[in-house]
């Protein structure tokens, strides 16, 4: 199944009202005219370089010759895929955008693709959604719908590969005691640039477990936000991510925990290498006041393997309740340690397989959590390729990062 998604005429939405909880919350509208131009001096795009964004922050970019393509492998039982209108009522219900890009790819897509697991259905095989890049001429807006019926269960993977421009709006419904396993990986060749906010809502009793891998692209800004409707949700966030040289990899999440008993937990991990290689891990976690029983944790840990590369990591946590279960927060970025490559190499292992297996074991923790064993398979023999390329720094200590 081959699902375009097409250009289309701005909506209509006003700016929200509601007063700001966070930095990422300060205006909320459909409207791109709503917010002002992008400048990078934003506190929201000050690691971003805002002029390789490719036109997706703007209504005039002319659009692409040929729409990136999304292609549906198979469907399981209890699954269904289709393309849906903008007047669907489903789509805007969980994504509402807070930021230039995001409110221009609601109002330059014109349909959305809807993929529907039904209430009860128990999906033992992956569905997998094949987002194929349509080229640099121009520009892709798009909108995906995800809706998992109550008490559902089903793994879904969508892959990106080829040449794009691409802005678009991942919703995401998981239905009370439903499980969703979903994995994004952002494989593009190395010109692409793609900006991606997905925002999920978690039901009474409900698990998500996401797995961001990013790997490809000149410049990948992913935005992941969570919201909790009802208590005993639970969100387990995964992201690992390898940026060369020059690529500008950016990974971000807001975790809204606004009702109580509900918990998350958060863990990236990154690598990079090359000259101007940069990447960019922000994690928010609100507690409100009324999210009293949280449990919440996040961490972000980054390698550095050569020089000229540059890793910024920023946690932020905000606490209206003291009733909580548990809260935290960590970030470390550092260089190869010395002794594990020591250790290693007294043992017969030349200096390069020992790299391979320290970054390997660096990474192994989220890979393991990818729910398809050919994909792990692949995307670590991905890494490793990736490694073999790069010019490293001499053994070095570990660089100590901020943890709290």
């Amino acid at each position: 199944m081959s699902i375009e998604l097409a250009v289309a005429k701005p909506h209509t939405h006003g700016p929200s009202e509601a007063p700001p909880k966070t930095k990422s919350q300060l205006l909320r509208s459909y409207e791109p005219a709503d917010f002002p131009a992008l400048t990078g001096r934003e506190e929201d795009w000050r690691f971003t370089p805002v002029k390789r964004l490719a036109g997706l922050d703007d209504l005039e970019t002319a659009p692409a010759v040929k729409a990136a393509e999304y292609a549906i492998r198979s469907l399981p039982a209890g699954v269904t895929a289709e393309a849906v209108g903008k007047d669907d009522k489903r789509l805007g219900s969980i994504l509402k955008p807070f930021d230039r890009p995001s409110a221009v790819a609601w109002a330059k897509s014109e349909k959305a693709l809807l993929v529907a697991v039904a209430p009860e259905a128990q999906v033992t095989e992956p569905v997998w959604i094949d987002v194929t890049g349509g080229g640099l001429d121009g520009a892709t807006w798009a909108h995906t719908f995800i809706e998992v019926g109550r008490h559902a269960d089903v793994t879904l993977i969508v892959r990106h590969t080829g040449l794009a421009r691409l802005g678009d709006n991942v919703e995401i419904s998981v239905g009370d005691g439903a499980h969703l396993r979903l994995v994004v990986v952002a494989e593009w060749d190395r010109e692409s640039t793609h900006v991606e906010h997905q925002k999920a809502r978690i039901g009474r009793d409900a698990k998500l477990d996401h797995i961001a891998v990013t790997l490809g692209g000149d410049l990948v800004r992913q935005y992941l936000s969570v919201d909790f409707a009802a208590q005993g949700g639970s969100v387990d966030a995964f992201g690992l991510y390898f940026a060369d040289a020059g690529q500008h990899l950016e990974q971000r999440q807001l975790v809204d925990h606004s009702v109580p008993d509900c918990r998350s937990n958060v863990n990236y991990r990154g690598a990079l290498q090359g000259q101007d290689a940069h990447t960019v891990w922000i994690g928010d976690v609100l507690i409100q006041d009324a999210a009293t029983g949280t449990d919440t944790y996040e961490i972000n840990r980054n390698l550095v393997l050569s020089d000229g590369a540059r890793a910024d990591s920023v946690p932020n946590l905000e606490i209206e309740t003291g009733e909580i279960i548990s809260a935290g927060h960590a970030s470390t970025t550092g260089r190869f340690d010395e002794e594990h490559l020591f250790y290693l190499q007294s043992r017969g292992i030349p200096e390069a397989e020992a790299r391979r297996l320290v970054v390997k074991g660096f990474f192994n923790e989220i890979v393991q959590k990818i729910p398809d064993e050919g994909l792990r398979e692949e995307l670590t023999e991905l890494v490793v390729a990736r490694l073999d390329a790069g010019e490293f720094l001499a053994p070095a200590d570990i660089e100590a990062g901020a943890t709290a």
